[in-house]
């Protein structure tokens, strides 16, 4: 018997028919005969609107306060997930940050995770119930309720599988794995079976929004090796390790900040710094009628700079030249 960790994102249980669908996902881990502990984010944009509420009555909130509020979407995920396993016949109970608990230091809204009680989850576990854990928050040694900040369901699952010896810890999002850049934008991404922790780490921090930077660093320093995948029965994913076996260029992704005049594009790989890949990708872009701006070479990336604009053109020219 295995214990597997399975994290689903908020378009994942946006609503009852998607929850049933992800049920149905964790029913056949279950009846394999794995222990299963399931993390969820809050439903489609309820952070959004949670936030928004707070914004009627102020415009700067106490982040004690706002973390109190934030914190309900993951916890009405969690119930509503155990009630759509149980509707399939499968023992489940939601538990929240402090009844594990998940103890995080009193930072809110960023807060990092400190240590994971394990005897109430052991105790359902063994009950062969599946555990339904609200992603995304923590409690503070004084009790009060904080949030882990942006990816913090990854971040959750990442710990969870760290804290009980997951043999598999698989991150269902939207798209069927991690790509060479984002499929939306370029026709020519493909799916990477595998990517290293560096490469992972700087592709999030460049812009990717598949895995958020806090989690794959646990996840390095705790030796999980994360699945990315999707909810779709032919899902393959790609698995997050410590040796991707890209010696070349990995992926390229973008950053646009708001206000800026300017969007960051990244290229990532064993490979760089490079001035052979710098100039090639530069020509590329040229060639696109894509005017380079800036350019800024750091370990094992690349970042070209480009009006905003035109930075999806930037990002098709310069992966169809490198990758």
């Amino acid at each position: 018997m295995s214990l597997i960790v399975q994290k689903f994102g908020g378009s994942s249980v946006a609503d009852a028919e998607k929850l049933l669908h992800i049920a149905h996902i964790t029913k056949a881990a279950y009846d394999a005969g794995n222990d299963v502990i399931v993390v969820v984010s809050a439903q489609g944009d309820t952070t959004d609107r949670l936030i928004d509420r707070s914004r009627e009555l102020t415009a700067s909130p106490s982040p004690r306060e706002l973390d109190a509020l934030l914190t309900a979407g993951e916890q009405i995920s969690a119930a509503l997930a155990a009630m759509a396993l149980q509707t399939l016949g499968v023992p489940a109970v939601s538990l929240s940050a402090w009844q594990l608990p998940i103890r995080s230091d009193g930072v809110h809204g960023d807060a990092k995770i400190e240590r994971i009680g394990k005897e109430r989850v052991k105790t359902e576990l063994a009950k062969r119930r599946v555990v339904v854990v609200a992603g995304f928050q923590g409690v503070d040694g004084a009790g009060d309720a904080t949030t882990l900040g942006r990816g913090g369901s990854d971040y959750s699952a990442v710990a969870l599988a760290a804290a009980f010896g997951a043999e598999k810890c698989l991150i269902y999002t939207d798209v069927d794995g991690v790509y060479t850049t984002d499929p939306r934008v370029c026709p020519t991404a493909r799916r990477l079976d595998r990517v290293s922790y560096e490469d992972m780490y700087a592709l999030s921090r460049a812009g990717a929004q598949v895995l958020h930077d806090k989690c794959v660093a646990l996840a390095q320093e705790k030796g999980v090796e994360p699945e990315v995948r999707s909810c779709e029965a032919d899902s393959v994913g790609t698995r997050v390790v410590p040796d991707g076996g890209c010696q070349g260029v990995t992926g390229v992704t973008r950053r646009e900040s708001e206000g800026d005049a300017y969007a960051a594009v990244t290229l990532v790989g064993a490979a760089l710094p490079s001035l052979e890949i710098e100039k090639t990708a530069i020509l590329a872009l040229v060639a696109a009628g894509v005017a380079v701006h800036g350019v800024d070479a750091g370990e094992r990336t690349l970042t070209l700079y480009v009006e905003r604009g035109q930075s999806r053109k930037a990002v098709r020219a310069a992966h169809d030249a490198v990758i």
